[in-house]
């Protein structure tokens, strides 16, 4: 027999476009959680208002000398609740010190209390949260029932109760542990919740399952992947400090007569309020002002954090 040889026809194909059918296109910008929130940021006006604000407290808490050359707690009597005058933009206190000067320097004992009460709220939260979270079991029970009696005290009550026991230590320190003492139970639960939707992932199983120990495994993987609400609450909670030292100073059992915050300058304003109502406007509408600075932007980290939200708009 003879055999048939049949040609079989083969298109003729371009090696340059089956490689470009083939090649998996990747994006051109790096892209995850951390960027993409900062990409949102940028866009969001209110940003930029709220870090403008934080920003100028912030430089007149660390270096007052540079917006007033005045000295705060110098007063003269005769120009007790006086209006603004050349040098003097808010006026006079009722001992005759200087309205302004004692704002930009109230701003260093307000934030400093802020910063202490958020550093010593994480200090105590958070580990508290992440091991109850983590380890489950006994632990869970002991740490989260802990848990549960700090958070059935109000906060501001507590620091009410501790300042008043401690009459004579009435410094920053003493009531930075007054309220931050107290104030981490809620910061716990939100750690603990966290931890509790993170350590059932893949990637902390590989871990494990690679020999890592399991404190390891908390500190390297679970806890940094934890840390977008804790930042939201704690940026929030910066606020809500500044304003607890200042009502606590404004009932007289705060920081002392003596030292500068705006919650004193609150406290000894209303006296004369009918009569000088400008030293209380000023220092309360510093207070105002910044707390929401705070606090907007923490509700834009926390929108910019989340993908749903981001979707959403």
């Amino acid at each position: 027999m003879s055999e048939r040889h049949s040609d079989h026809f083969v298109a003729p194909v371009d090696e340059n476009e089956a490689l470009e059918v083939d090649q998996v296109r990747l994006g051109e910008r790096r892209s995850n959680l951390w960027i993409d929130a900062w990409r949102d940021l940028r866009r969001r006006p209110l940003f930029y208002v709220a870090l403008a604000i934080v920003s100028v407290v912030a430089l007149a808490a660390a270096w007052p000398s540079l917006f007033t050359n005045l000295d705060p707690q110098y007063c003269e009597l005769s120009v007790s609740n006086n209006g603004p005058t050349g040098g003097h933009p808010l006026g006079f206190t009722r001992q005759g010190c200087d309205v302004y000067s004692r704002v930009v320097w109230g701003a260093r004992t307000s934030l400093s209390v802020g910063l202490l009460v958020t550093l010593i709220t994480a200090v105590i939260g958070i580990p508290m949260g992440a091991l109850a979270g983590f380890f489950g079991g006994k632990i869970d029970s002991v740490l989260s029932r802990i848990g549960d009696i700090f958070f059935s005290i109000p906060y501001f009550l507590a620091a009410i109760v501790v300042m008043s026991v401690l009459s004579q230590h009435r410094n920053v320190l003493t009531i930075a542990f007054a309220i931050g003492g107290f104030a981490w139970a809620s910061l716990a639960r939100i750690v603990r919740a966290e931890v509790l939707r993170i350590k059932n992932l893949e990637y902390v199983t590989a871990s494990i399952a690679v020999g890592r120990s399991r404190i390891s495994t908390l500190i390297g993987h679970v806890l940094p992947n934890s840390l977008t609400p804790v930042i939201v609450t704690l940026t929030v909670g910066l606020g809500a400090a500044i304003v607890a030292e200042a009502a606590l100073s404004f009932l007289g059992i705060g920081l002392g007569s003596s030292v500068m915050s705006w919650g004193n300058d609150i406290s000894q304003a209303q006296q004369t309020i009918k009569t000088a109502p400008m030293a209380l406007f000023w220092p309360s509408l510093f207070l105002t002002v910044t707390v929401l600075a705070f606090i907007m932007l923490g509700e834009l980290v926390r929108d910019a954090l989340d993908p749903k939200a981001r979707a959403r708009r």
